[in-house]
């Protein structure tokens, strides 16, 4: 399997998504769905795709506790569960757009599937406004909006969650986390205790030549 290394500089801080979303949040004469579908995409790690064909009619959004998401892709369908705070927001965005369950959870102005150009504009934008300039960043600039779902997996799996979690609520094998964010797992440090190896590794007795 060849799988793209995605370095931790490459990533951003949970402070920088946070004053991503917010710049997002705050601009005017933008497509509305803009900020709900990139808050979605980065709490939720959903790939931007996914995201973009969600219908409300995938949402469970109980008045206490998790819900839950149902996300299809590539002929596969996964559930998320949603915490309370993404819960009470995806309700309140639902009742102001005024959303019914057949629509889609992130429409542009005329109810269609947002655009990615559209939406890929704004998301240039808001790292132009927030993120630094200095020569050590400056490149990071063009990073797609999937990079929100990358630095939430990277979260997640700094926080101790279960590569096996982590995968199966991204859609992903755990040997692609492994492969794709190395430095979660500390392969480097790794220290081998040879002597207990051979032990367990040894044939019983009996059975040696």
């Amino acid at each position: 399997m060849s799988v793209e290394v995605m370095e931790e500089e490459w990533l951003y801080s949970e402070e920088q998504v946070r004053a991503l979303l917010e710049w997002v949040r705050g601009r005017e004469g933008v497509e509305r769905s803009a900020y709900p579908f990139m808050r979605v995409v980065a709490e939720q790690a959903l790939r931007p795709s996914e995201a973009r064909e969600l219908r409300v009619s995938d949402l469970v959004l109980p008045k206490r506790g998790l819900g839950n998401l149902t996300v299809r892709y590539s002929g596969t369908v996964r559930e998320v569960p949603l915490p309370s705070q993404s819960v009470e927001f995806l309700r309140a965005w639902i009742s102001e757009a005024g959303l019914r369950e057949d629509n889609l959870l992130f429409p542009d102005l005329r109810g269609r599937s947002g655009s990615t150009p559209v939406y890929q504009q704004v998301w240039e934008q808001a790292q132009e406004a927030v993120l630094p300039r200095d020569e050590q960043y400056s490149w990071r600039l063009g990073e797609p909006i999937s990079i929100l779902r990358e630095s939430c997996l990277v979260k997640w799996l700094g926080m101790g969650i279960s590569p096996f979690t982590v995968a199966e609520l991204a859609g992903v094998t755990p040997s692609w986390l492994a492969l794709r964010y190395p430095h979660c797992f500390g392969v480097e440090d790794a220290e081998i205790d040879w002597d207990r190896l051979e032990d367990v590794m040894g044939l019983p007795e009996p059975l040696k030549s």
